[in-house]
């Protein structure tokens, strides 16, 4: 399915705790329908790691240009981890004629933050999916066995979604919640409700 080149879709905002599928099930809708989604890129202070490059992974700036960006109103949420800055500028995510994949729906996949800032910016129509796990038991589970974590990791991961998933049962703060108990009939509602939506921003 390709996208429309006389509509431009609303954004997509994919969020939810670290552990619930996320990153699985958008994986899975990019690869079912390559044509139609592309990622925004992210600003970052952070120095690039071995094979990644500038403008695909992230934009890599320094601290100043960041600032900048952000005092200017060219991003549209920023947050800050172990020292460095992280952001989606809004060029990221509008349109822009000259870049690769115009025309095709932007997915963002941030951090509860994101959305509240996202949420507070005006003339920014958007649509936002939040990926719960089945329970909090379920979400520990699945941290623990990437065995990728130190302890206290997890603990702080398991606080931070504690955090999301209450701020997601507030009115108004996403427009879908889809609960991930079982890939694949979560992926059928994230791609159901996703291409649904498509249809009702003109995308054919």
């Amino acid at each position: 399915m390709a996208p429309s080149n006389s509509s431009t879709p609303r954004p997509i905002i994919i969020s939810g705790p670290s552990g619930t599928g996320k990153s699985t099930l958008i994986q899975r809708l990019f690869a079912a329908h390559p044509d139609t989604f592309r990622f925004s890129i992210s600003h970052t202070t952070r120095a690039p790691r071995a094979g990644e490059q500038n403008g695909r992974e992230y934009h890599f700036v320094t601290r100043d240009e960041f600032v900048r960006l952000r005092e200017t109103s060219q991003m549209l949420e920023t947050a800050e981890f172990g020292g460095n800055l992280y952001g989606t500028s809004r060029r990221a995510v509008v349109e822009d004629e000259a870049r690769p994949g115009a025309g095709r729906c932007c997915v963002l996949d941030i951090e509860m933050e994101g959305v509240k800032q996202l949420r507070k910016t005006p003339d920014f129509p958007a649509r936002y999916l939040f990926i719960a796990p089945p329970s909090a038991e379920t979400l520990e589970q699945r941290l623990r066995s990437r065995a990728t974590d130190s302890e206290d990791k997890i603990k702080w991961r398991l606080e931070q979604a504690k955090k999301e998933l209450e701020y997601a049962e507030q009115e108004g703060v996403h427009d879908k919640r889809i609960v991930n108990d079982d890939l694949e009939k979560a992926y059928k509602e994230v791609e159901g409700w996703v291409m649904g939506g498509l249809k009702e921003d003109g995308v054919s």
